[in-house]
């Protein structure tokens, strides 16, 4: 049985919103709570700089999305094979990647995303209830 490998585009979350390293962080948390995102890159001159997390942002937090952006550990190309790049973000740790295509950003690939790909797997190869997959 051939098993359909899900593509790096179908898995991401595409084309989020950004914001900028001098935006306000209250912007930023309305951004994310508007669309349900829990992961908001941050662009500089066209360029992903960071990305600010949600979740690691307390209501009382204050300033600006540069004070609390971190690095992009994991950035890829739309075409990069989702396999590598799981494999990218375990080397790395990273809960989440940037996605280009051409150079721009065109989405992000999460931990939520992952597993979501990986439900939809597990389905192929067992589409009946009760099948188990024996190791």
């Amino acid at each position: 049985m051939k098993t359909h490998l899900p593509r790096l585009a179908a898995a991401m979350t595409p084309f989020p919103y950004s914001t900028t390293p001098d935006a306000s962080l209250d912007d930023a948390r309305a951004l994310l709570a508007e669309h349900g995102f829990h992961h908001l890159p941050v662009v500089a001159d066209g360029a992903v700089v960071g990305l600010v997390h949600g979740e690691r942002l307390a209501p009382t937090t204050t300033g600006s999305v540069a004070e609390h952006c971190r690095p992009v550990a994991c950035v890829v190309d739309i075409e990069t094979p989702l396999a590598e790049l799981l494999e990218q973000m375990v080397a790395a740790h990273a809960d989440a990647a940037v996605v280009l295509r051409h150079g721009h950003l065109a989405g992000v690939f999460t931990a939520t995303d992952a597993c979501r790909a990986f439900a939809v797997l597990l389905r192929e190869l067992s589409p009946e209830p009760g099948d188990d997959l024996v190791a």
